[in-house]
């Protein structure tokens, strides 16, 4: 099945190159990188000079959603738990805002930075005042930290925005969560964040099934539960401090894929991850390719897209959940 799902991603990549604006058969597509010299110069340009960038950046950023989502609902042992629990979106709107209403720059290649050393700091804030007292990183209270320091950062970039017209519109465009408007450089920026992430998450894959059963257990069974949590932090960070820095906090993608992929594997976090590093770029894609058909030849933010996806299944799930309580 996991095949399966590779599968299924690299049609889905496909498509995503082929449908847009303006249709191209998959013919055309596939000769692009074989054959280039028998396609015409406007198609080249539009599958290797948009197309193929923006394909990239939904496969790195929905990778490293989805599986920063699944980690943090395995530390903090919350089924609601997203990316967004360590002020990580926070953070990079505010290091965006202050690059832009502050220091004038306006550029991609330049606020990009801002936003990722906004998303680090805050996530490593959140982790220290989560981590202080003796039984360390708590779940109850990195989730209390994490709340305290989103509510501090928004109202910091509030503050900045609602005084600075320039800022308000880049951020405007930013907080809608989009995969446009991207180049290879963006994705070479970002890539060894998500890389570094996807390593720290899947090695600490076994740590996790212990840390489900309990603090206790986990001790019992031989692993640093201190050292675990941080491992965990530290490659959630990574993972969603690069996607969000450069596509927005395009939410829902790590809550709704790693329950979907429960029902394939169950608990195990060894072949959860892998599931929900395939079928997280799944997901994300096809909201990307729906946004751009819906209302042709325009689109539609794909952080719009995902949240209409996302927000009946979150309703259901907590749903679900109060009625398992009662």
């Amino acid at each position: 099945m996991l095949g399966a799902g590779l599968v299924v991603l690299a049609l889905t990549c496909l498509v995503s190159i082929a449908v847009g604006a303006r249709a191209i058969p998959l013919d055309q597509v596939l000769r692009s990188f074989v054959d280039p010299g028998g396609v015409p110069a406007d198609v080249l340009a539009i599958v290797r000079g948009l197309r193929l960038p923006r394909t990239g950046l939904g496969l790195l950023a929905g990778a490293a959603i989805g599986l920063a989502g699944a980690l943090m609902q395995g530390l903090t042992r919350n089924p609601l738990a997203d990316p967004g629990l360590l002020g990580v979106s926070a953070g990079a709107a505010l290091g965006i805002v202050i690059a832009v209403a502050l220091l004038g720059i306006s550029s991609l290649y330049g606020y990009i930075w801002f936003a990722l050393a906004g998303a680090l700091l805050a996530s490593a804030v959140v982790y220290l005042l989560g981590g202080v007292g003796r039984d360390g990183a708590t779940p109850v209270k990195l989730a209390l930290a994490g709340v305290g320091v989103t509510l501090l950062l928004g109202s910091l970039t509030s503050a900045i925005v609602l005084s600075n017209p320039v800022a308000l519109d880049r951020y405007r465009f930013w907080t809608a969560g989009s995969l446009a408007g991207q180049d290879t450089g963006a994705l070479l920026r970002v890539a060894p964040f998500i890389l570094a992430g996807i390593v720290l998450a899947l090695g600490a894959a076994p740590a996790l099934n212990s840390l489900a059963l309990g603090d206790d257990v986990a001790r019992a069974l031989g692993h640093r539960v201190g050292l675990v949590r941080l491992t965990g932090a530290a490659a959630v960070i990574l993972l969603a401090a690069a996607a969000v820095a450069v596509t927005g906090p395009i939410v829902f993608v790590g809550l709704v894929v790693p329950h979907v992929v429960r029902l394939i594997t169950g608990p195990d976090y060894r072949w959860l991850l892998p599931y929900t590093l395939v079928l997280s770029p799944v997901l994300l894609l096809a909201a990307d390719i729906l946004g751009r058909v819906l209302v042709r030849p325009s689109e539609m933010q794909v952080g719009v897209v995902v949240a209409f996806v996302g927000a009946p299944f979150f309703v259901a799930l907590t749903r679900q959940r109060r009625i398992a309580e009662l």
